[in-house]
């Protein structure tokens, strides 16, 4: 690693213009390149105390041996100078695209004397048709085959067309009537050529009118009993038709646009890119990239711009950009796409209706593609073993931690205060052991505490003490030692347990695991390794809370998520792993599928408390006689003023409980005891888990993803 200062220029001799810049490690070899619009302040802010870098950029400064420069006289120029350097060098620590291939067009080569139809990549040539991109080959291929139907164009290659005329016979297209085969003279190179512009017309979007030129034919065919023929041209229709389903019209003013949406973690970033042309989303595209440096959304499509439209001119950038963040500067950028075009091009955010909506579909498909790169990376069984063996090295642990329970905290200004803990073994979400917790007070405290005073750190050390301590009660009701004293019966050096003295050494453990029904106890199962959502002081709280429980044996850490750095109990600095580290990227994912799973239930509280009335303190009175009650009255307001004899009316409610209703409405009182809808008989205070020692609240094994975070 070399110290930078060692190849600090001297203020003096950085210029204070515009330019590019290239840091070169040992080997002279470009590991970065960069832009900027005063090379001498951009520059100064890699030479500062490396203690204030981000992390991936120190490790970039101190690969880097040298660094050089190239002055321009504007912005444009060093754009276009940066992604030409990007793309001759391709540096290590500039953003990577892992889809960098040149997406298929559906061209047509209208400069020919004869027209072909086919898929074309690579730089557009003049006077050739293009349409797209498309994601795939075979999309362009499938949609002209039913156009094939209505334009019999030629799509043979060059060979292939040379032959059929040298023998006066046509390819297999041309006897089933997909092409109007013009190497053997069927077609005269005028109307051939004007055909060819006819599929030009239609795949711009203008379609109505050859639809109703077809079916004004169909009908006088079929005036003329020429059914065969109308047959035809029904199916025609219909192929066209098909074809339009394909390209189905999303923006209803014909827009040319390319929209560009970003999904985002700390580590990675996902862009997808959706081409509409006339109206029509005619392709999509998209890659996933490792974030080297410290970047901003912002950056992030200035560089996927770059990507999009840096070997493109013409027809192929769009009269409208629509981003989710713009780049800063905007400028320099607008005035290299508008000269990519050769006209203006808009870039900007959309606001608000169809452009807006369609917006919010790619930046779902930039969610999922994410997501979905993340699965298939936590999938592979080598990576998860690789994450695990990482982790315990990093941490110091004597054994891979195959059970790792992470716990995160939500609120809302202090309100609706819930914890979330989720659990991983051997590398994968274990949902049937996600637990929720209902934050009560500080533990200990026989005052409950709402809000004022309430923080993320007490809220820690609340819920890992109950989920501990109902660990450790469970410990000790099936016979395992307790306390730290291994003579305590029921341990496998002296089964049996006072309550069955004829077990064997397996019956305590594994009475130990299940509840009478055989379904495994609440908390069980130990984890090896415990991970908070924080720094420092959320670690700190965690341990605390371990050791005045007595537990020993079970590690801490915590993620902190702005620079992604793991904590440890008692370490003043936190451990960095690298930034291609399987461990820190199981890590990640465990702490953000604890924040998802926190959030959600607390935004569901949240709903629930803004929909709450009367009726919800009415006990035993379910959602299904809530609905009926509203339906008979029409309001809440009449059911308000109704009589005890006009509330029976309704079917399912009794005197009693129509008594109950008019009390809960004319009172304030206190929510009523929680009711054991299965039995009608009231919980007490642990069944219900309205205590401060109530462990949390499981989730039902196998409930479908939609329902996690919802009241079990």
């Amino acid at each position: 690693m070399a110290d930078p200062s060692s190849y600090r220029p001297k203020p003096g001799q950085i210029p204070d213009s515009p330019g590019v810049y290239r840091f070169r490690d040992e080997h002279r070899r470009v590991i970065y390149v960069g832009k900027a619009k005063s090379l001498r302040q951009r520059l100064a802010n890699y030479f500062q105390d490396l203690a204030g870098l981000h992390p991936r950029t120190r490790t970039m400064v101190t690969t880097a041996a040298s660094v050089e420069w190239t002055v321009v006289s504007t912005e444009v120029e060093a754009l276009q100078l940066e992604y030409s350097w990007i793309k001759e060098y391709d540096p290590r620590f500039n953003v990577k695209y892992r889809d960098d291939k040149s997406y298929p067009y559906l061209a047509v080569t209208m400069n020919e004397e004869f027209p072909r139809v086919q898929v074309m990549r690579g730089h557009k040539k003049k006077g050739v048709r293009y349409f797209g991109p498309y994601a795939h080959a075979w999309a362009i291929r499938d949609t002209v085959d039913l156009l094939l139907r209505v334009f019999p164009v030629r799509t043979c290659s060059a060979g292939v067309f040379k032959n059929a005329s040298r023998t006066g016979r046509p390819c297999l297209l041309g006897y089933i009537g997909k092409c109007s085969a013009p190497c053997v003279g069927r077609i005269s190179p005028d109307d051939h050529w004007e055909l060819a512009d006819e599929f030009c017309d239609f795949m711009t979007g203008r379609t109505g009118t050859y639809l109703r030129r077809l079916e004004k034919q169909m009908t006088e065919a079929a005036e003329e009993m020429e059914y065969e023929r109308a047959a035809r041209l029904r199916d025609d229709i219909g192929a066209l038709k098909k074809a339009m389903e394909k390209n189905a019209v999303v923006l209803a003013d014909a827009t040319d646009a390319d929209l560009i949406a970003v999904a985002e973690d700390e580590l990675e970033a996902a862009v997808q890119i959706f081409h509409v042309r006339g109206g029509r989303v005619r392709g999509q595209r998209g890659w996933v990239t490792d974030k080297v440096e410290e970047i901003t959304t912002g950056a992030l499509v200035e560089h996927a711009l770059q990507q999009l439209y840096g070997e493109e001119t013409g027809d192929a950038v769009p009269k409208e950009v629509l981003v989710p963040a713009l780049p800063d500067p905007l400028e320099p950028v607008q005035e290299w796409l508008t000269a990519r075009r050769g006209s203006n091009v808009s870039l900007r955010i959309p606001q608000r209706g169809d452009k807006r909506a369609l917006m919010e579909t790619v930046e779902r498909n930039a969610q999922q593609s994410l997501v979905l790169h993340k699965t298939k990376r936590a999938s592979d069984l080598t990576t998860r073993s690789r994450a695990l063996e990482e982790i315990a090295e990093a941490l110091d642990l004597d054994s891979a931690p195959l059970r790792i329970e992470c716990y995160d905290i939500s609120h809302l200004q202090g309100d609706d205060v819930v914890a979330s803990m989720v659990v991983f073994e051997d590398g994968l979400a274990r949902k049937s052991e996600y637990r929720r917790f209902e934050i009560k007070g500080r533990v200990g405290d026989t005052q409950v505490w709402h809000g004022e005073g309430q923080d993320d750190v007490r809220s820690m050390h609340e819920v890992i003490s109950r989920r501990f301590r109902r660990y450790l009660a469970d410990k000790e009701r099936t016979g395992e030692w307790v306390d730290g004293n291994p003579d305590n019966p029921g341990t496998s050096e002296n089964p049996g347990t006072s309550e069955n003295p004829g077990a064997t050494a397996d019956a305590p453990i594994a009475s130990s695991l299940t509840e009478d029904d055989g379904r495994p106890k609440r908390f069980a199962y130990p984890p090896q390794l415990v991970v908070v959502d924080g720094g420092q002081p959320q670690v700190a709280a965690a341990k605390r809370a371990l050791d005045e429980l007595g537990i020993d044996d079970i590690a801490v850490c915590g993620l902190a998520k702005r620079l992604e750095e793991v904590w440890l109990p008692g370490d003043d600095d936190p451990v960095v792993l690298p930034r291609t580290s399987e461990g820190l990227y199981l890590l990640q994912r465990v702490r953000d599928e604890a924040h998802r799973f926190a959030i959600t239930y607390q935004r569901t509280k949240r709903a629930k408390r803004f929909r709450a009335g009367p009726l919800d303190d009415v006990p035993g009175l379910g959602d299904a006689r809530k609905q009926a009650l509203v339906k008979h009255f029409g309001s809440m307001k009449r059911l308000r003023s109704a009589t005890i004899d006009q509330i029976c009316e309704v079917p399912g409610i009794g005197r009693k409980t129509a008594e109950t209703i008019l009390a809960a409405f004319a009172s304030a009182a206190p929510p009523a005891p929680a009711v054991n809808t299965a039995t009608g008989e009231i919980m007490d205070e642990e069944e219900s888990g309205t205590t401060s020692d109530s462990p949390g609240e499981p989730v039902a094994a196998g409930a479908p993803e939609d329902r996690r975070g919802q009241e079990t």
